[in-house]
């Protein structure tokens, strides 16, 4: 069954959004029959934010998924660890040492021992790493905008404040399934 493409509209008297006629079955089935609502929508925006702009960046820039990982939080701060992008990612250190490495052969970042801490390596964008980060966050962003384009500014505001109260909330998730 080839999947039509959603249309969602607003009920002028309630305005809440009615379901999208010509949704795929399983699509309706994981947004409206879903005990694991939360997951199912955050996994499924993030794989359709995610695939794209990877395979852009790798196509385009021939850098891998890891490595613009890395990138991309050292566009946002400067000067941090390997240890501080695995505890913003939720990503496996060694995949991430793999984006260090593949970043420090194309002289796009460097790593220096921390003064304070001479176990502690601080990562830095090189120039190169920067005119980098400057050509593809900017595609990121619109590509999420387009992503979030249904939602006005305020709805943006609130899904944003949502969002951050459930990561702010990590210690209290559980970590082991029982």
């Amino acid at each position: 069954m080839t999947a039509k493409p959603a249309r969602t509209a607003k009920n002028k008297g309630t305005g809440k959004v009615k379901r999208a006629s010509g949704l795929h079955p399983m699509l309706a089935a994981k947004l409206w029959e879903n005990p694991c609502w939360l997951s199912f929508r955050v996994n499924f925006v993030a794989h359709h934010f995610n695939q794209p702009v990877y395979d852009w960046i790798e196509a385009v820039h021939g850098m891998s998924a890891p490595e613009h990982v890395v990138l991309y939080a050292l566009a946002l701060k400067d000067g941090i660890t390997a240890d501080d992008i695995v505890a913003s990612t939720a990503r496996p250190k060694n995949t991430l040492s793999r984006g260090v490495a593949g970043l420090m052969q194309r002289k796009m970042i460097t790593r220096r021992a921390d003064p304070k801490d001479r176990r502690r390596l601080i990562l830095s964008l090189t120039p190169r790493g920067r005119q980098m980060a400057d050509i593809t966050v900017p595609a990121l962003v619109a590509h999420e905008a387009a992503m979030a384009s249904s939602l006005s500014p305020a709805e943006r505001r609130t899904l944003k404040k949502l969002l951050d109260k459930v990561i702010l909330n990590q210690s209290n998730w559980p970590t082991i399934i029982a």
